[in-house]
């Protein structure tokens, strides 16, 4: 007997024909996309992906310190396992990041904007110092001025400095539960409608966190505590996104035991409609890569616990 019904009203994307549609996607089809510059992989061991996503960061690196060459990069605090492996390869290698700009996202904030300070524990500044910059080499790390995050005093600039470099050459990421990149959040697509090309002109700002992502956060930070959830951050806008030279997105929400929450909407954004309702739906229009851990791969299926 079929069971219908709507979705809930706080979930933004509500094409329940799409959602149905995306979630059929078998494994082995996940990687298959009509624009052959978004290229879409899987890899099933977790040590190998986080290998190839650092090998990722460090051969952008490498090349620029080669040919002695800028390098601006927007980071993601996470994945987090892949700074570590990249620390070390920069150290072996001996490579020197002298021009190599770094942007983070994200930062979380409080109700007031304000930006979380970079000892408290849950800081994306305190997180990329500890998994990466101080893991490299002082002689070999990019200088401090040249190492940004999206603080309260530095986010009305913060579009302006990444375009004042040229955009970045890489903007590397996920994909939220709700579809977000950054903290750039599913809801915020209700002020565009289906004007994409308005809503792809969006810079840096400060936004209310959906309660996907205080949800998802808690999860996987802050040990299911969503009353340590910040309320807000400040994030990078689909602008920067889509104005990067290239994408480099990376998708490990495997929580072990079968379960991962981001199976689905690593569908979704790959796999559905283009919209402002899924923020990460904007990567199939621009060329980049979508890796994939084979454990969020899997066949999205209803699993009685």
């Amino acid at each position: 007997m079929e069971f219908q019904y709507g979705l809930s009203d706080f979930i933004p994307f509500k094409d329940a024909k799409e959602c149905e549609r995306v979630r059929k996607i078998k494994k082995e089809d996940i990687v298959k996309h009509h624009n052959p510059d978004f290229k879409i992989k899987v890899i099933e061991d977790p040590n190998q992906f986080y290998i190839e996503f650092a090998l990722d960061l460090v051969s952008r690196i490498k090349k620029s310190a080669e040919s002695n060459e800028k390098l601006v990069l927007i980071l993601p605090v996470g994945p987090v396992p892949q700074f570590e492996i990249a620390a070390r390869l920069i150290n072996e290698l001996n490579l020197s990041m002298k021009n190599v700009h770094t942007f983070n996202m994200d930062e979380y904030a409080d109700e007031n904007g304000n930006t979380a300070p970079i000892d408290w524990p849950g800081s994306f500044q305190k997180a990329m110092w500890e998994n990466f910059f101080n893991k490299i080499k002082p002689e070999l790390r990019p200088d401090n001025k040249n190492i940004h995050f999206p603080t309260k005093d530095a986010l009305p600039n913060y579009g302006k400095m990444i375009e004042d470099l040229g955009s970045a050459d890489c903007c590397y990421g996920g994909v939220g539960w709700c579809g977000h990149i950054a903290f750039w959040e599913a809801h915020l697509g209700f002020e565009f409608g289906n004007d994409l090309e308005a809503y792809k002109k969006q810079g840096p700002r400060c936004v209310e966190l959906h309660p996907m992502t205080i949800m998802q956060n808690a999860l996987h930070s802050f040990s299911g505590d969503w009353s340590w959830v910040p309320p807000k951050a400040n994030t990078i806008g689909p602008a920067q996104i889509v104005g990067a030279k290239d994408r480099s997105f990376w998708l490990d929400g495997y929580i072990g035991g079968g379960v991962s929450w981001q199976r689905f909407i690593a569908r979704l954004a790959a796999h559905g409609p283009v919209n402002t309702l899924v923020p990460a739906s904007l990567l199939q229009t621009v060329p980049g890569t979508y890796t994939i851990l084979g454990g969020v791969a899997d066949n999205v299926e209803i699993h009685m616990a």
